[in-house]
């Protein structure tokens, strides 16, 4: 399985509207940058006619590359640090050497899912999860990545993990860490709809882009216990008023909020 990957260069306005539409063929996966952002795709989903129409409707270039299905691990390991969260989270990967003074060991092995540490987002999160008492609790991780965010709760003390995300590359990387970590983290293929649970977790975590929280953030609310925690990254600040807007209206109160590098993460509770 080969990605399309696309590299765009636009202003930030323009990128979240460009990210909007592409969402909508097909990319599943954005990172952004001060000069505009890259998308990728699973090829067999490239639907080339519509990307370039949308393109030329917003006047915007852009370099396109086929990048195959490869393991990550040589080149991460050239260049791949371990992550300390405070004083009480180490995460590394294999080649690192374990570090008892940490609480909380994570290991991961660094493939092509998101969610090593090293993004702001991820660091926030967890950061907020060490705030958060996960103990006895059931939690639904959306949009697993690697996992971590997962193994964490878990070792905070969750009774329940349960993790999803729509890219298979990312759910083969979490299986794989939580078998590293001893975690019993149920992960499944696919988006919220698969969870048919309504009223039962107590935590719900996604750090995922803007318009996917946009979308789904009434979804999380519905799966949430009275008094349950929903945990929001994927950001920027700049985004804060669109994200609390929608959370106000589905009833949501709002806990707490940080920021690190112009992204953000927002705790809400539910009544």
């Amino acid at each position: 399985m080969n990605f399309v990957e696309l590299k765009v260069e636009c202003d930030r306005e323009l990128s979240e509207i460009l990210i909007a539409e592409l969402s909508m063929l097909n990319f599943d996966a954005f990172e952004e940058s001060e000069i505009g952002f890259v998308a990728s795709c699973e090829e067999r989903q490239w639907e080339g006619e519509a990307v370039i129409e949308v393109m030329n409707r917003y006047g915007i270039n852009f370099q396109k590359s086929i990048i195959p299905k490869t393991n990550w691990n040589k080149t991460w390991e050239k260049n791949y640090e371990s992550v300390k969260i405070g004083k009480q989270v180490y995460v590394r990967a294999s080649f690192h050497d374990p570090d008892p003074t940490f609480e909380h060991q994570i290991l991961i092995t660094p493939k092509m899912s998101f969610g090593t540490g090293h993004h702001d987002t991820t660091s926030l999160m967890m950061k907020k999860q060490l705030e958060i008492d996960h103990k006895s609790k059931d939690v639904l991780d959306v949009g697993c990545g690697t996992g971590v965010l997962s193994i964490l709760a878990y070792q905070l003390g969750a009774k329940k993990v349960k993790a999803l995300d729509i890219d298979e590359w990312a759910v083969e990387n979490s299986e794989e860490n939580f078998s590293l970590n001893e975690c019993e983290i149920e992960v499944l293929l696919g988006g919220i709809d698969l969870v048919k649970e309504f009223s039962i977790y107590d935590i719900v975590l996604a750090n995922i882009n803007k318009n996917v929280l946009l979308e789904q953030i009434p979804a999380y609310v519905d799966r949430m216990k009275p008094s349950g925690i929903l945990l929001l990254s994927g950001f920027y600040e700049s985004d804060i008023d669109d994200i609390s807007a929608l959370a106000d209206q589905t009833g949501l109160q709002f806990s707490k909020s940080d920021v690190q590098n112009n992204w953000a993460v927002l705790a809400f509770k539910k009544p």
